[in-house]
């Protein structure tokens, strides 16, 4: 009977050739942050529930995937309590842990714990899944990659400008040509006070940071659900649609917001981080956005997102500046900026562009032929050899006809195949066969391995 196999919505699997890709673009990523001078960490994939909700908005706290406590985890738990208990409220008793939601906030816990150990400004990055309930789309995933880069401990808008570079090296190295979005939480802020909604701040950078999603109309439809009267709404729509060019956009927002003294220190930040960007060779296109928002609550300063110019994808690198994330865990007044490579959404940018290079689809370099058990042992420790100056090779492992043997080494694209049967280990030779062109060269033990090192 046949068995219906499947795996969860929202996760994959990765053959050889994406597992070959997809360490493509950890590695440029890492030897990007390496040159930076940032360190490697790692933190566990599941995280006290604690850690993690509150960090996030309401939204993101609805996207954590919760663990059911071993055991009876309906311990203490009666009918009662299910029927006038809210799904929250039930799921904290149920749940002690749950899967980490990004790799910031599970970063801040480590920076508290380990205060003692770590020299301030701490710099470091951290490559590691993370898990999300959401609704599986293209470029959406509910289990995928981070590429997380930070520096905590220093307040600093220089860090902000390193970001940058960083950003623009990574997806130079890759050719995508991308678009670097910038704002700041406090000209948010200074936009809700002006329009007399400050105390439903959350309510508009969530509903704002969906207007590429839904669009305007939508955006408007959900601030007025939640609560903003009419006329704070007229107020912000000419801000949802603002053109121009970075100056005639910054400009407007100083006229709008230039009152307040949040509006002001944003746009003292954003024009220092501006203004040091101006001395750089920076490649990537940087574009002011004041709708940018990325709904997380524990922004309070500088907004970045990277979006891919060729390809209709989401945001494939965000991030920004936290001032006290470390407050909650008990160490306050440490601020942080870092920004998330988004590996998954790289990936597929790069797939469509057919931007991955051929080389990472080769694993074996060299095939050595099976003519049976007693050529075969006397193969072994030339194939160790062959290992022994760095390139990769294998013995097919059984006497197999000649053609399935080369129509293997053909369907895994391996370059180099070497013939060695009784009539060439009679002669002390080996018959080197180039696969691409078919150029066939019998050589000595010695030829050969000086041969392979070409």
């Amino acid at each position: 009977m046949a068995v219906n196999v499947s795996i969860p919505k929202g996760t994959r699997d990765f053959s050889p050739l994406e597992m070959s890709r997809r360490k493509y673009i950890f590695k440029i990523i890492e030897d990007v942050f390496l040159l930076y001078g940032y360190k490697p960490i790692e933190t566990p994939a599941m995280e006290s529930l604690g850690t993690l909700t509150g960090k996030y908005g309401e939204e993101g706290d609805r996207l954590i995937f919760k663990i059911l406590n071993s055991g009876n985890f309906m311990e203490g738990i009666n009918a009662g309590d299910i029927e006038k208990t809210s799904p929250a409220k039930l799921a904290s008793r149920m749940c002690e842990k749950a899967l980490k939601y990004d790799l910031t906030v599970p970063f801040a816990r480590f920076v508290v714990m380990n205060r003692n150990e770590i020299t301030f400004p701490f710099k470091r990055y951290q490559i590691q899944p993370v898990w999300r309930a959401d609704r599986p789309q293209k470029g959406r995933y509910r289990e995928f990659y981070q590429c997380d880069v930070d520096v905590i401990g220093s307040k600093s808008l220089l860090n902000e400008v390193e970001l940058f570079q960083i950003i623009d090296d990574i997806f130079q190295r890759f050719g995508i040509n991308i678009t670097i979005k910038l704002n700041n939480r406090k000209l948010l802020n200074g936009i809700a006070e002006i329009i007399g909604q400050a105390d439903k701040i959350t309510a508009i950078t969530v509903a704002i940071d969906k207007i590429d999603k839904t669009g305007i109309e939508n955006v408007i439809k959900e601030l007025s659900e939640k609560g903003l009267s009419e006329d704070a709404i007229e107020k912000i729509k000419p801000l949802l649609s603002l053109g121009g060019d970075n100056d005639t956009k910054f400009e407007k927002i100083r006229e709008f917001v230039g009152g307040t003294a949040s509006g002001q220190s944003g746009l003292k930040e954003i024009n220092e981080i501006f203004e040091s960007l101006k001395k750089l060779p920076i490649k990537a296109k940087i574009e002011f956005d004041v709708t940018l928002a990325r709904g997380l609550d524990y922004y309070t300063g500088a907004i970045i997102e990277v979006k891919a110019s060729d390809v209709a994808i989401g945001s494939i690198c965000g991030g920004g500046r936290y001032d006290d994330l470390t407050g909650i865990f008990g160490l306050p007044d440490i601020s942080g900026v870092g920004v998330s490579f988004g590996a998954d959404r790289i990936y597929d940018v790069l797939n469509e562009l057919k931007l991955f290079p051929a080389i990472t689809e080769i694993y074996t370099k060299v095939l050595f032929i099976n003519f049976g058990d007693e050529e075969t042992r006397q193969l072994f420790p030339v194939a160790q050899q062959v290992r022994n100056l760095g390139i990769s090779c294998e013995v097919y492992p059984e006497n197999a006809k000649l053609k399935k043997q080369f129509s293997y080494a053909d369907n895994n694209k391996i370059p180099f195949v070497i013939i060695a049967g009784p009539d060439e280990i009679a002669k002390g030779k080996y018959k080197l066969r180039y696969m691409t062109s078919g150029i066939e060269k019998e050589l000595t033990f010695d030829e050969l391995l000086e041969e392979l090192k070409k």
